[in-house]
This record gives structure tokens, C-alpha cells and sequence, in this order.
């Protein structure tokens, strides 16, 4: 059997995929990972970087000794794993992004991390505030700030930009959905445009976050590209 490996955005938690787990162990020994900071792991003393985060990919598939992987990754988790392709492709089989950022400016980046201010968001959404605790316990109000910091280092220094992206040989799939309010259309298809082995998918009245994706949909679309039957 396969490996495949379910990669969380940030923020988010390898829990998101649990309504997937069991139709996706039909095909593949399943690997999750939580990156540095989210859920029960410790927040990383030197800050949180997307280099951090690649490294953690590759450290993983090295401890696990998993070869020839796919990828899952959702939002942050597709960056890094795109990545980790760019510096480490000989482990890994093929990739699928959805709601994958590209378009990181300074300017952007700044305005993104500024929503990310724990004191506004309980203030003003209390219940994501609940959701943020229940995921990643008290230390939730450190994490927002580390996140943008990062965010604001790949404003500054993006890894993934035209040029790099060319360098990346494995099969891709770039996926958003077309009510992604994080995401535009114009840089998933600028990306599918960069990699000579992408495919695109626009996923129909699809938002940003994890949970509000369809799960049929994405079956469909895993199982179209694995060529799973």
C-alpha cells in the first residue's frame, strides 16, 4: 500500500482529517503530522518559519522511514509540502494542495497577520477563539502571534515564486474553491501554470477553511489523480 501523508493548515489541527481517514485507508497506510506549535506540541523556541515546517516534513519521513509518499496539504500545509519538494524530492511520490496561499507580498502579509491579534479575536469571535483553545490549549494566544511572524517572513522572502516553482518535477495538483476568500483563482492558476507536472481543479461553492469542504468532492478529485479504484 501507499503511504500518504495529511498535512493541516495553520492553525489548524491533524484532526480536521478524521471524516477522511477511514475512506482513505481503503487505498493508503495514513500518516499525520502536527507541525510545531499547533495541538499538544510545543511551541519552537526560535520562532515559526515555513523552513521550520519543511524540515519537520522531512524529519518525519525520515523517522517513519516513509518513501515514495503523497501528499495532502491543506492551506499552509500544501506550501510546506510544495517545499519540501523543491529541497527533498527524492521521498516524495506527488502532491495535492488545496487553498494553498502563493501570492505573499509584505504588504499582504501585514494586513493577514494583523487579523491574527488574540485579544480582537476573542473580543469579536468569541467561538473561533473556543475552537482556537480546544485545538491547541491555552498556548493558542502565543501561537497567533508566531503564525504572523511567519506569515510576514514569506511576505518579505516568499520560497515559492515563479523560478522556484519551475524546479519542482513531481505530479501536482493545485485545488482551490472558487468562495475562498484567502485565495484567488489568478495565483492557484499562476502556480498550475509554474509547474510543468500541475493540474488544477476549482472546487465548486467551496470556502477556505478545512471543515466546510465537501468530502464527496474531495474523494472524487483524490481518487481522480491517485488513480485509486
Amino acid at each position: 500500500m501507499k503511504n500518504l501523508l495529511l498535512l493541516h493548515g495553520a492553525l489548524g489541527h491533524s484532526d480536521i482529517f478524521k471524516p477522511y481517514e477511514k475512506e482513505l485507508s481503503k487505498y493508503f497506510n495514513i500518516h499525520t503530522l502536527l507541525f510545531s506549535g499547533h495541538g499538544n506540541t510545543e511551541l519552537p523556541e526560535n520562532a515559526i518559519s515555513i523552513e521550520k515546517y519543511t524540515e519537520e516534513i522531512k524529519d518525519y519521513l525520515e523517522k517513519e522511514d516513509v518513501k515514495d509518499v503523497c501528499i495532502f496539504g491543506h492551506s499552509m500545509g500544501g506550501y510546506a509540502a510544495l517545499c519540501c519538494a523543491l529541497r527533498y524530492p527524492e521521498r516524495i511520490n506527488s502532491i495535492m494542495t488545496l487553498g494553498t496561499k502563493f501570492d505573499w507580498t509584505e504588504e499582504q502579509a501585514l494586513k493577514e497577520s494583523k487579523m491574527l491579534d488574540p485579544e480582537a479575536i476573542l473580543l469579536k469571535v468569541p467561538k473561533y477563539a473556543e475552537q482556537l483553545e480546544n485545538q491547541h490549549g491555552a498556548k493558542w494566544k502565543q501561537l497567533l502571534p508566531a503564525i504572523a511572524e511567519m506569515m510576514v517572513a514569506l511576505g518579505k522572502n516568499p520560497p515559492l515564486n515563479e523560478s522556484s516553482l519551475w524546479a519542482i518535477s513531481i505530479p501536482v495538483q493545485i485545488m482551490t474553491g472558487d468562495k475562498d476568500n484567502m485565495v484567488s483563482i489568478e495565483e492557484s492558476l499562476s502556480a498550475f501554470r509554474s509547474i510543468p507536472n500541475a493540474k488544477l481543479a476549482i472546487l465548486p461553492d467551496t470556502k477556505h477553511p478545512m471543515e466546510k469542504v465537501r468530502p464527496n468532492l474531495l474523494f472524487d478529485l483524490m481518487k481522480d489523480f491517485w488513480n485509486l479504484s
